[in-house]
């Protein structure tokens, strides 16, 4: 890859998080429940991913099983940004962004146990020195209590997609499992709103939440994965996770550009923040220098 394809590369994977990190602030200004947010959400993100596999002329077609699968995984995204929005209704967009960031912990613990491996010790280091970040916070901002539990459940979900994501991505196209996914987000959430009658007049929008709907449906969602995925091609797996921690840095600095006072926080707050975030930017680094290590090791025994 020349220099110039590879600065281009990382250009759009840095625009892509940050597009990201602003569905936080369009979340936060959408003025219907997270409820009707989401669904809103993945419904304009199925219709404009059929629109891409219409205008590319891909096929659509899968198995039984993996539609299935597909459809079961689309549940826990569908919580996990019913989760996300609520969290940030009941909290800040701040708070929402950092507990977001225990992913690694919860993917640290949970990943070795679905693969039957081993917990290894970067790991828990990793976990607890998150653990002491996010008791920091809650120390100093107990008033978003609900909104930081909220942001824990979402980042338990989004380690569960993941962990699901990454299996299944060996046998099937991610934009395909991506729609499939929002259909299966959009199915449950719609039968949990029969049957809990939330289909009503509250789902009502505004000319400014159509706007800002849309740019989260299709811009936030689907335009962002279908760049995300692009890039991921070319880039290394190192190079797209160090640089995906980024999201929760961009979302809380346009958060405090949009909102200003309403997203200052105590300075303990920033203290775990900074804890949390140094520590997942870290884990990364420190992992591939140790199984470069270890890899260094081998070699050397071989020969």
């Amino acid at each position: 890859m020349t220099k110039i394809k590879l600065n281009r590369n990382i250009l759009i994977l840095h625009l892509t998080i940050l597009i990201w990190g602003f569905t936080g602030i369009l979340g936060s200004l959408i003025s219907v429940s997270a409820l009707h947010l989401v669904w809103y959400r993945v419904a304009i993100a199925s219709i404009a991913l059929l629109i891409y596999f219409l205008v590319t002329k891909q096929s659509i077609v899968v198995s039984r099983r993996q539609f299935f699968q597909f459809f079961m995984v689309g549940a826990v995204v569908g919580l996990h940004w019913v989760l996300f929005f609520y969290s940030i209704k009941v909290s800040t967009v701040s708070v929402t962004l950092v507990t977001l960031s225990s992913v690694t912990l919860f993917t640290a613990i949970l990943e070795p146990i679905v693969n039957n491996k081993r917990i290894a010790r970067l790991d828990i280091v990793v976990g607890l020195v998150i653990i002491i970040g996010i008791y920091t916070i809650f120390s100093f901002e107990t008033h978003y209590l609900v909104g930081l539990l909220a942001g824990l459940g979402c980042a338990f979900c989004a380690s569960i997609f993941s962990i699901a994501n990454a299996r299944m991505v060996k046998k099937s196209s991610p934009t395909l499992i991506t729609f499939y996914e929002m259909l299966g987000a959009c199915f449950w959430i719609s039968i949990f709103m029969l049957f809990t009658g939330d289909f009503n007049a509250e789902m009502r929008l505004g000319q400014q939440d159509l706007i800002f709907l849309l740019l989260l449906g299709v811009v936030c969602t689907a335009v962002a994965y279908v760049m995300g995925v692009a890039v991921m091609k070319e880039l290394s797996a190192f190079t797209v996770a160090l640089t995906t921690n980024l999201e929760p840095v961009y979302g809380i600095l346009l958060a405090m550009l949009i909102f200003g006072q309403k997203e200052t926080m105590s300075g303990g707050f920033y203290v775990g923040a900074c804890i949390v975030l140094g520590a997942v930017f870290t884990y990364p680094y420190v992992k591939t220098k140790l199984e470069n290590r270890q890899k260094d090791l081998v070699i050397r025994k071989l020969h």
